[in-house]
């Protein structure tokens, strides 16, 4: 009998294995029951790689680590079952045969494919809770993300810290700011701004960040904590008795204080900090540091000594841990990197596909040297502000992504990576860069835009491939020598004005694409509903394009209106005037069909946080100022910040924009005969918005 348990033991050790591994639990976390088609082998291999084959009548997927063995899942719904896992449709419907596999295997040099940027955090993430978090994770795990940013929970560490620093609980709240603006405050910005945050807010994100964690790691993902980058509070020279220089000013906040390397008290500091974060959250082998971050005053440091002492601080901590640093603008600063040692900095190249710092010498941001002999990754940002919008530079990111590898600069190039701003928005181009280190040789969009179609909505569409067409070539083509930031901002997000063109303060857009091409994808998509009837993706797609071609038709109104008021007529005015409120209703009536495009949603999320009315109300107050004012008077108007993070959402436009754009509207025509009107105070009608009580929808 014990020989007989034995034997049973070893029979049905592969069952148990195959059930608890992490891949099929994300299978069946798609569809109940999905893992009992599949069958994962995880194999040593020096080289990151996915294979698929049939054994009977199921897919076996293999590869060295779970994530790629995600990714090789993906693969397979997407070019056998004809099925696109997206933002909008975290679930799939297997049928109850699988196609068949003859062996396909897939291999990849780019060992890093990073995801986020410290902004998603606070323009997408700021709210989300484990069950947003763990379809996220699953995300990441499906594309083959095995190097995110993960710094939910960081405000803990710096609480903890500050306080065994000798900071009262009123100076802490003073510091970390609130939950709507943790990505500028990590990145050296600001200081306090949104909080301050109840005990309740601390212990929630601790929680969360130990299963995000703890997920991550399941799937062989690599989490990359906030490492320390020198910051303390702008008052610990007075405080602490430290020696810091002052950064300056940020869109007219004041930036925390940077700690001199030359301080004696910088290496305890930063183990105070090490020490802090791996008690709550474990050791990581990668740590994200980016001090001075957009223009921060570096005239009094030593950048040189400021790389080491961040360096070994980050290697006491860690000695196999890795610097993960993003280029943006000046950053990082070459002298700060130059002399450390090559294989312990990992540069993120954060707007690769319009502003290449990694050598190329047709950037506007040329690096002779790139970085320096540094590892690097391609990356694309492509959102900024979370701003909704249909956008791209489709055949570029495709030919400068190989481009890249055929330089000098390949040697260190080690993957590539997402780094936009805001997510849950134009999938399509996600998808595409996630997938490029599966592709082998070049390929052209055309080409990859017809599998996309089929797996995108179940099977080939010709009327939906020549609409996509049309957008690849047109709002999806935007020049290679552009460098606006995201995409081409709808006028109804704007403040209203005798010249309204771009609607954030350094969006640099322009009309580079033929709105009528947008209008012509819209009507293709359009006359296809009633055979699509249902399907989610299609859903969505529809209601986005559709979306972006009653933003392209509200621009056009709004050139007639100002023209009308340049030759002085009332009546052409009235008429054009009714006509661009008209289309902003009907805008705000068609996302409402979609949670994605709903400013509830949002809120929703950020209310559901709070233990009590007041944290609901705090939550829901940085929400609402993140998307519309940003900041105070001073850094939404001054600093420019006003209108960033605009959503086209419905809500925020019926309710937001559309107060903004009647008020400006009503007073032309009050004013029509006079030399003048009123300047507007158009920041005391958005606070005033900001301030309303919000109540959560169920």
């Amino acid at each position: 009998m014990k020989i007989l348990r034995i034997f049973l033991c070893f029979m049905l050790l592969p069952m148990v294995l195959q059930a608890s591994n992490p891949v099929s639990a994300l299978l069946d976390r798609l569809e109940k029951g999905a893992s009992k088609h599949f069958i994962i082998e995880k194999v040593q291999s020096d080289r990151d790689f996915f294979e698929l084959e049939s054994k009977g009548n199921k897919i076996v997927v293999r590869g060295n680590t779970y994530v790629n063995i995600s990714a090789g899942i993906r693969w397979y719904l997407k070019y056998y079952l004809h099925t696109n896992i997206s933002w909008n449709n975290m679930v799939i419907q297997l049928p109850d045969k699988l196609p068949m596999v003859k062996k396909e295997r897939h291999e990849t040099d780019c060992s890093l494919r990073y995801d986020l940027n410290y902004c998603t955090h606070s323009y997408s993430m700021a709210f989300w809770d484990w069950e947003r978090w763990e379809k996220e994770i699953d995300w990441m795990a499906l594309h083959g993300i095995n190097l995110p940013l993960a710094i939910t929970g960081t405000e803990c560490v710096w609480f903890n810290v500050l306080k065994k620093m000798g900071y009262s609980r009123e100076e802490i709240d003073e510091f970390i700011c609130g939950p709507g603006f943790f990505a500028w405050w990590l990145m050296n910005n600001l200081e306090g701004w949104g909080g301050p945050n109840p005990d309740s807010w601390y212990k929630q994100r601790e929680a969360l960040q130990k299963k995000i964690v703890k997920r991550m790691k399941e799937l062989d993902i690599q989490p990359v904590f906030a490492g320390y980058s020198g910051m303390v509070p702008h008052n610990a020279k007075e405080k602490l008795g430290l020696n810091v220089a002052d950064p300056g000013k940020w869109c007219g906040y004041q930036r925390p204080a940077f700690l001199q390397p030359t301080d004696a008290r910088f290496a305890e500091i930063a183990k105070l900090y090490y020490d802090e974060m791996t008690r709550l959250f474990g050791k990581v082998n990668y740590y994200s540091m980016d001090p001075f971050h957009e223009g921060g005053n570096v005239d009094h440091v030593d950048l040189g000594q400021a790389g080491h002492a961040i360096m070994n601080a980050m290697k006491q901590c860690n000695p196999k841990a890795t610097w993960v640093v993003q280029a943006w603008g000046d950053n990082p600063r070459e002298a700060m990197i130059k002399n450390l040692p090559k294989g312990g900095v990992v540069v993120l190249d954060l707007f690769s596909e319009s502003r290449p710092q990694w050598g190329d010498p047709n950037s506007t941001w040329y690096r002779p040297e790139g970085f320096n002999g540094h590892d690097w990754l391609y990356c694309m940002l492509l959102n900024y502000g979370g701003n909704v919008g249909l956008h791209g530079k489709m055949q570029h990111v495709i030919d400068e992504y190989f481009k890249a590898r055929s330089t000098p600069f390949s040697s260190s190039l080690k993957g590539v990576g997402i780094t936009m701003e805001g997510i849950e928005n134009n999938p399509i181009m996600y998808e595409l860069l996630c997938e490029l280190p599966w592709h082998e040789h070049k390929f052209s969009k055309d080409d990859w835009l017809k599998d996309y179609v089929t797996s995108r909505y179940g099977q080939f569409n010709q009327t939906l491939y020549e609409a996509w067409l049309l957008l690849s070539n047109s709002i999806y083509a935007c020049p290679v020598e552009s460098t606006q930031q995201g995409t081409h901002e709808s006028v109804f997000c704007a403040r209203p004005s005798n010249h309204v063109f771009q609607v954030s303060s350094w969006s640099e857009m322009s009309d580079y694409y033929d709105p009528k091409d947008v209008i012509r994808a819209a009507e293709l998509f359009v006359s296809v509903a009633d055979s699509l009837k249902g399907n989610n993706n299609y859903d969505y797609d529809r209601v986005d394009i559709v979306r972006q071609a009653i933003a392209e038709k509200g621009r056009m109104t709004y050139k007639m209106m100002m023209l009308a008021l340049d030759q002085k007529d009332k009546l052409l005015f009235e008429t054009c005037s009714n006509r661009f409120m008209e289309l902003l209703y009907q805008q705000d009536e068609l996302l409402s069909s979609r949670p994605e495009f709903c400013l509830d949603t949002w809120l929703n999320q950020a209310a559901s946080l709070g233990t009590t009315d007041a944290e609901k109300a705090h939550y829901v107050w940085n929400a609402k100022v993140q998307i519309t004012t940003w900041g105070n008077r001073v850094a939404a108007d001054e600093g420019g910040l006003r209108d960033y993070a605009h959503r086209e959402w419905s809500g925020l436009l019926k309710e937001f924009y559309a107060m903004r754009w009647k008020h400006y509207i009503d007073m032309v025509l009050k004013y029509w005969n006079k030399e003048s009107m009123p300047v507007i105070d158009f920041y005391s009608l958005e606070e005033s918005w900001v301030s309303k009580s919000y109540k959560l929808v169920k």
